[in-house]
């Protein structure tokens, strides 16, 4: 059979496609295995069976281009981290419990914009309303409750109720600031949210985030974990470093959910990622006021969304929020320009899933990144290191004595011991109080100012704790 000339051609052509799309195959295939090894290295020193480490999914154009595992998910058992091991994600929680206000909104049971104590009566009046808003965007100046426990004399490892929890917040004189003049980060503005929730549907958090978000969107192996007793399959330890170099059992036995306690996996995570391009659940209306940054009284705006941060890193607007509990860390990190996402999963409480999700995007999207900037160099004058005051035994001797805080329901005992006035806070918290100005002393993150009346004797103080400003404790007549 005769072939001809332009036959000729075409097979030549076709041939050529056809090397051309193997080549440009192996090429890709390259390239994806290079980009992984990066990706890996990452991960190396979680990547072993003697430690703790962390779940990694990566998210591009609606498809995972990379999902990993790294160390153990349970050391005593010796079973590895996988895309579907169930990890505890602490704050990054906050998401779904402000989407679930936000459903609750759009069905009429509620209001943004109310007041609290419609559905929390038992809250005090402070003047000014705290309204759901407030607490949805951290400006609502309510007392953080996880200080406010710590500082009432309990251990990370003890055990109290919701009930409890509510009425140490209700209990408080007085809010940090006026609401909607500052953002102050505060864990209790979420939990009274997981209340609010429960008394406005009559269902709990977790039944109606599972009704509402985790169910629709196919989140088989997500819940608000709100009983500790609970077995879940395929969960993950929480670990923490011990002082030796090896690792101890980071858990917790508290079953508040709001502020955290969602339990999922990185495989479940990317069906809440797809609803923010694709909402099977809530609408547009819906994303848009998850993603509305807060505003101030005042007309600034903050970054703080709903549950949801802004920020821009290297050029790009990116949409994350972090958490951190026990011995899990997480953070879920969307590029929407890029239709890129980083899960980053964590057991080990030493591990910084928000660096790792950075280090991930550095490697995928490098042609789309603005370089780095480099600080300019800078002589900087150390600061000088602030000099404790010298106070006598005599001097020191003014302050000791026994307080009670009526909102803590708990009694202070300060001690002269030699020349250290020491504090005393049930059976376990004894520290050093150091004196840094006239009247005003610190221990760790505390910072004590003495009131005198009369002069020549302390009668009380306000207590200053990050998340807790101003407590007041008034001195136990002798």
């Amino acid at each position: 059979m005769k072939r001809t000339a332009n036959g000729l051609s075409m097979v030549r052509w076709a041939f050529g496609a056809l090397l051309v799309v193997a080549v440009s195959a192996v090429n890709g295939y390259g390239q994806e295995k290079e980009l992984e090894a990066r990706v890996d290295s990452v991960f190396a020193e979680y990547d072993n069976t003697r430690s703790p480490g962390c779940a990694l999914g990566v998210i591009r154009d609606g498809k995972f281009v990379l999902k990993r595992g790294y160390g153990m998910a349970n050391l005593e058992h010796g079973i590895p981290n996988s895309p579907t091991t169930v990890f505890r994600i602490g704050s990054t929680s906050k998401q779904f419990t402000a989407a679930a206000l936000v459903l609750l909104a759009a069905d009429g049971k509620l209001s943004l914009d109310d007041d609290i104590r419609r559905f929390l009566p038992e809250m005090r009046d402070y003047g000014t309303p705290v309204t759901i808003r407030h607490l949805l965007h951290h400006t609502s100046g309510v007392r953080d409750y996880l200080m406010l426990m710590t500082l009432r004399g309990k251990r990370g490892y003890d055990w109290y109720t919701d009930d409890e929890v509510v009425s140490i917040v209700a209990r408080q004189r007085e809010l940090n600031f006026e609401p909607g003049e500052q953002f102050l980060y505060s864990n209790s503005g979420y939990f009274l949210l997981s209340q609010i929730v429960k008394r406005a549907s009559g269902m709990s958090l977790r039944e109606y985030a599972a009704d509402r978000i985790f169910g629709p969107l196919g989140m088989e192996h997500t819940h608000f974990h709100d009983d500790h007793a609970e077995i879940v399959p395929n969960r993950a330890s929480g670990y923490a470093q011990a002082e030796d170099g090896g690792f101890r059992i980071s858990m917790t036995t508290l079953d508040m959910v709001g502020d955290g306690g969602v339990f999922t996996t990185v495989e479940d995570l990317y069906h809440w990622d797809q609803n923010f391009y694709r909402p099977r659940v809530g609408g547009q209306s819906f994303l848009d006021q998850l993603l509305t940054r807060g505003v101030l009284s005042n007309g600034d705006t903050l970054d703080y969304a709903l549950g949801l941060g802004h920020a821009v890193y290297r050029g790009l607007d990116v949409v994350r929020h972090g958490g951190a509990f026990v011995g899990f860390r997480a953070d879920m990190m969307r590029c929407p320009s890029e239709r890129f996402t980083v899960i980053c999963l964590c057991n080990l409480s030493t591990a910084s899933p928000s660096r790792l999700a950075e280090r991930v995007t550095d490697i995928f999207l490098e042609d789309r990144l603005a370089p780095v900037e480099e600080e300019p160099e800078e002589v900087r004058e150390e600061p000088e290191e602030e000099q404790p005051l010298e106070l006598s035994a005599e001097q020191l001797a003014v302050y000791a004595g026994d307080y009670y805080s009526e909102e803590l329901d708990v009694t202070y005992r300060l001690r002269l011991e030699g020349d250290t006035l020491r504090l005393f806070v049930g059976n376990w918290l004894d520290s050093p109080l150091t004196p840094s100005e006239p009247d005003v002393f610190r221990a760790r993150v505390l910072t004590f100012r003495f009131t005198r009346e009369p002069p020549e004797r302390a009668s009380g103080f306000l207590l200053d704790a990050g998340r807790v400003r101003n407590l007041r404790f008034e001195r136990v007549k002798d």
